[in-house]
């Protein structure tokens, strides 16, 4: 069966010419039907695609949907997806997600993620400074973007910085959307096992960690050991992969737009809102939130009925000119950026939020304060964007400075 020529294939490709944008169509949806049907593999689902803020807030923000991924009508990534485990907590409804999110609810709060700030600047230290002692160009990913985050959550976590290239190679496949099954499963056991042996061993020789921690809830009968590793795996993913492509995002769109370089190099609450800002603008979760009604419920004045797929696609709702005063501009001082939908929104919004926030504001400025003269070593059009990722970025950044 093929799509009908009247229900546009949901695409994650965007524009060669503005990589740094939404595909235009759902721009366009959104101004003439915000409320959608678009078709997914192969035209054998036909979820609603949601694309107005106002619209994307209410379904993120109503009990009426669900994300659980067992639902017959759930809009996968890919068709016949499986659930997976419990600590991956975001693909499950109350009460699983509401006892698994609780097991980490301290360990992102904000006096916690305060504490680890100069940590975070003096890994940003080491990193710019072995970044300038290469010849260049060089890699921005590989030498600063990357590591830095891996670094802090193998710090939070407990985990040996040393083991990065095995996790990082699992955490590709997991968001690749061109994996098969076999891969991704082969993936996640690979990831899974090693850390649950992590939490065997954190058990008989303890740290100040993520995951001695979750060894201990697990002793305490709160959770089991194979919950305790799956919920590390899921912060070791999340952990870097996002705030590693939020980074080098952030410095092209930076480059490309220097007039507002002076923000992120302004005082304190300056670079919140530039940081707020360039969350919003770049949105890099690519493939939209999935949800699937339980109940009808009215969106937009369309009925959507349970059993029916939703897709948001918040890189679009965050560029909505009806709640955002020229949304494709880049504006720091923005007054209502922080209702961006960026981290999502409801009991599912992102709870590592405080961290990627508290990295994005030392790296930023840090970034431009010691490289005055960064450039992009590449013409834009030959940038490697990742167009088939659940999350957006760039593979490889050449950068001289």
């Amino acid at each position: 069966m093929t799509s009908s020529p009247t229900v546009p294939a949901f695409t994650l490709t965007r524009p060669q010419a503005a990589p740094l944008d939404p595909p235009p169509l759902y721009a366009q949806l959104r101004e003439e039907q915000p409320v959608t049907r678009v078709s997914l593999w192969e035209g054998r689902l036909t979820p609603w695609l949601v694309t107005r803020w106002e619209d994307a807030r209410a379904v993120l923000g109503s009990p009426a949907f669900s994300t659980d991924q067992t639902h017959p009508g759930a809009p996968t990534f890919n068709e016949g997806a499986q659930q997976g485990p419990r600590g991956f907590f975001q693909n499950y409804d109350d009460p699983i997600h509401a006892a698994m999110r609780r097991t980490l609810t301290r360990e992102f709060m904000i006096k916690r993620v305060d504490a680890l700030r100069p940590a975070i600047a003096h890994l940003t230290d080491e990193l710019l400074t072995d970044l300038t002692e290469l010849s260049g160009p060089a890699d921005f990913v590989e030498h600063f973007a990357l590591p830095l985050p891996s670094l802090v959550i193998c710090e939070l976590l407990g985990v040996p910085y040393e083991e990065h290239p095995f996790f990082q190679e699992q955490s590709r496949t997991f968001v690749d959307l061109n994996a098969t099954g076999e891969e991704s499963a082969r993936a996640f056991a690979n990831l899974g096992e090693y850390l649950l042996r992590l939490v065997r061993t954190k058990r008989a020789t303890p740290g100040d960690d993520v995951v001695t921690r979750l060894a201990a809830q697990a002793d305490d009968g709160v959770i089991t050991d194979q919950d305790a590793a799956d919920l590390s795996a899921f912060l070791l993913f999340a952990g870097h992969e996002t705030t590693a492509n939020m980074i080098a995002l952030s410095t092209i769109t930076l480059l490309n737009n220097p007039d507002q370089i002076p923000h992120i190099l302004g005082g304190p609450d300056q670079v919140a809102s530039t940081v707020e800002e360039l969350l919003r603008y770049l949105t890099i979760v690519h493939g939209g939130l999935r949800r699937t009604a339980i109940d009808d419920v009215t969106i937009g004045g369309v009925t959507i009925h349970a059993g029916e797929g939703v897709i948001i696609p918040v890189n679009v709702a965050n560029r909505d000119p009806e709640f955002f005063t020229n949304p494709d501009d880049l504006d720091p001082e923005r007054a209502n950026v922080r209702q961006h939908l960026a981290f999502g929104y409801g009991i599912h919004q992102c709870l590592g939020q405080p961290l990627a926030r508290a990295e994005l504001q030392i790296v930023l400025p840090e970034v431009f304060r010691r490289l005055p003269s960064l450039k992009i070593a590449v013409p834009m059009e030959e940038i490697a964007f990742k167009q088939a990722t659940a999350v957006y970025g760039v593979r490889e950044l050449p950068v001289t400075w």
